[in-house]
């Protein structure tokens, strides 16, 4: 009896053919055999659809630690430098754990034992410099192994975008590597996430947000897990070899009776049986009657006026939002638009230029859109005074500012869905290290409406400058 190979849950896209097989084989070549759920994996990352592309652009994997999810990133590695010649930028949380993945994949191309001459010869250089690991080949594929910071991808075009121990992943990180496949080499982009479920003090969002995203069978995501429902019996030997596919393989049925017996319940379910445990309702921001009691239905008709705009990490989701502040009483804010898909964002450049001489501000985030939009808006003409991109430390003072003025009933806001949705439904993500924190996506909510919104409190409450003049909300 070994573990199962089979995932308790997957989302796996239809492809037309894959290369899942040649890379098997490819690995197999050079020692490492694929276990049968490690090669339906890669059967499914490298699935092609009709036109040749991947079928999967995102890509993700949750398996309890020590089961191979590092062999799979080696194979996925190994086929998509050597034989096609990717350009792949592995991430992980810790120096320690991408030193790891680098020195793995490096000993078999430097080869210094001389058993693999051919992936010798294939190298153009290597790079061992501490937190600057890189292999080049002379095919044109690179990898290049960082640890995760918001700088540490500057500057660098990747195919491929490896985020190892994704339960530590933080917005923030993703909105500074999600732009390296912007203008990806071989216009076939792919993001591979993986890691266990996130415990105590983990930030977790993103890998949150991608699982919710696999059960709502959003997007070209394919998603594979294994794990259990509840914490439950964490004796009952049945339920360890559901979900540690490499259990009597790799991972011996000692030590796991080992850990049984050391861990808590909650701590053993979570690390060795990839639980994940609901941690929405402990996390999110505010009550619904915090939220319901600021609604209005007569906002004042004249005042200050700043503007909002928040794309999601991916760009797939913009909002815009508005904020006006009378001479007297209370700020209120309105979600403008709200629109997601990968689209032309035109419309949003006209609706600022047409309106920008009567703002305050214009306040613009999200790094995979946000530098360009400004960029545009400057080339029409929009003072560069006007226009806002925050930093870190702004959106914890505005996100922290919004949370007080509605908990005070100093704000307003019309009875909107989408931004009631994301306003109850958002929780905190955490921003650095010192507990700063911003508004983040709920279970199956956007959490782009609260902090357009939230953008635009900050601005009108702070910004200098004054239009004088009287101007219309929408």
């Amino acid at each position: 009896m070994v573990g199962s190979q089979v995932p308790t849950f997957s989302l796996e896209p239809k492809y037309r053919e894959s290369d899942g097989t040649d890379a098997v084989a490819l690995a197999a070549d050079y020692g490492r055999l694929a276990d049968p759920w490690q090669a339906r994996i890669l059967e499914c990352w490298l699935g092609r659809n009709a036109r040749g592309k991947w079928a999967a652009n995102e890509c993700g994997l949750v398996v309890p630690r020590q089961n191979g999810k590092t062999t799979l990133f080696w194979m996925r590695s190994l086929y998509g430098a050597a034989v096609l010649g990717e350009k792949i930028l592995h991430t992980a949380h810790q120096v320690k754990t991408a030193k790891e993945a680098f020195d793995d994949l490096c000993e078999y191309f430097e080869n210094s034992n001389g058993l693999f001459p051919e992936l010798h010869e294939m190298v153009a250089y290597v790079r061992s410099t501490n937190g600057q690991e890189e292999i080049k080949l002379n095919n044109g594929g690179r990898v290049k192994f960082v640890a995760r910071s918001r700088s540490s991808a500057r500057g660098f075009t990747a195919d491929v975008l490896f985020l190892d121990e994704a339960q530590e992943l933080t917005d923030e990180q993703l909105e500074a590597l999600q732009p390296t496949l912007s203008a990806a080499p071989t216009a076939n982009s792919q993001i591979i996430m993986s890691g266990t479920p996130p415990g105590p003090g983990a930030p977790g969002e993103v890998f949150r947000r991608w699982r919710d995203n696999a059960r709502a069978k959003k997007g070209s995501l394919a998603w594979h897990e294994w794990g259990v429902s509840e914490v439950g019996d964490i004796t009952d030997v049945s339920r360890w070899y559901a979900t540690n596919p490499a259990l009597k393989q790799r991972i011996s049925l000692e030590a796991v009776q080992s850990e049984s017996q050391s861990l808590a319940p909650d701590g053993f379910a979570r690390e060795r049986l990839g639980y994940w445990c609901d941690s929405y309702a402990a996390n999110r921001v505010l009550e619904r009657s915090e939220w319901e009691r600021c609604k209005t239905a007569g906002p004042p008709a004249a005042g200050r006026v700043a503007y909002g705009v928040k794309f999601s990490p991916d760009g797939l989701s913009v909002s815009l939002a508005v904020a006006l502040r009378p001479e007297s009483g209370k700020v209120h804010v309105e979600l403008i638009a709200h629109r997601q898909g990968s689209g032309s964002y035109r419309w949003l450049l006209q609706w600022l230029f047409s309106r920008w001489g009567g703002a305050s501000a214009i306040v613009i985030d999200g790094l995979s859109r946000a530098p360009d939009l400004a960029e545009r808006l400057r080339a029409e003409g929009v003072p560069n005074r006007v226009i806002w991109l925050p930093r870190a430390r702004d959106i914890i003072t505005s996100s922290t500012m919004m949370l007080q003025a509605i908990r005070e009933r100093r704000v307003t806001h019309f009875d909107q869905p989408a931004l009631n949705d994301s306003a109850i439904n958002a929780c905190k993500r955490s921003i650095g290290t010192g507990g700063g924190w911003g508004w983040g996506s709920g279970a199956n909510s956007d959490s782009t409406p609260i902090e357009a919104c939230t953008l635009a409190y900050w601005a009108v409450m702070t910004a200098k400058r004054n239009p004088k003049r009287k101007l219309r909300v929408g």
